[in-house]
């Protein structure tokens, strides 16, 4: 009997739970709640810096100068990776080879034609090297300035969404009401079930 009463008593807690809680709809226009029922329509559906990318991205939807510096940071990271994939592959389809071929030489069994295998090997790779110093520093400086723009860009778009975030805590301003309340029916049942021992 005990049991009955203890599971209807919980069974009831737990549905006037539900029965009252908050609806916390948006008192104020914000890019998260706007985001949030175009992307998902569920809160939870967010993982990791999805949250800030998608608010960003509503930001980009009602705002056409910040479209526009997205679409060129894009078609630059583009680019950037394009065109350094050709000087990679290239540089080191070469360092690959030298590599195998000092590897190769050292299997030669006489030692005189061995070192001059080796010299040669070691000349021409140096030549090499001197040919794509200013290649090597070009590369250097892109990549550089691709992480310099990386880290602006993230900072930039870390300030722009950190002013929707308060937005969004302005909307959704929480009252303690409704805790209290649980609070107070959680305390009830306890005591409830202390006297039942």
């Amino acid at each position: 009997m005990k049991k009955i009463l203890f599971a209807s008593t919980f069974v009831l807690s737990l549905l006037s739970c539900k029965e009252n809680k908050p609806q916390n709809k948006p008192v104020i226009e914000n890019a998260i709640d706007n985001a949030e029922s175009s992307v998902s329509g569920s809160f939870e559906s967010y993982r990791g810096d999805n949250l800030i990318d998608n608010t960003y991205s509503e930001l980009i939807r009602n705002d056409k100068s910040l479209k526009l510096l997205d679409d060129k940071i894009i078609k630059t990271q583009q680019e950037t990776g394009k065109t350094l994939e050709v000087y990679d592959k290239i540089i080191s389809t070469s360092e690959s080879f030298y590599l195998q071929a000092r590897n190769r030489a050292k299997s030669i069994t006489d030692s005189l034609t061995k070192q001059q295998v080796e010299k040669e090997i070691k000349a021409s790779a140096d030549q090499y090297n001197i040919k794509i110093r200013d290649v090597n520093l070009l590369i250097a400086q892109v990549n550089k300035n691709n992480t310099e723009l990386n880290n602006l860009y993230t900072a930039f778009k870390l300030r722009k969404t950190l002013t929707e975030i308060e937005k969004y805590q302005n909307a959704h301003p929480l009252k303690t009401d409704s805790l209290n309340q649980l609070i107070n029916r959680q305390n009830k049942l306890l005591e409830e079930l202390k006297k039942l021992k």
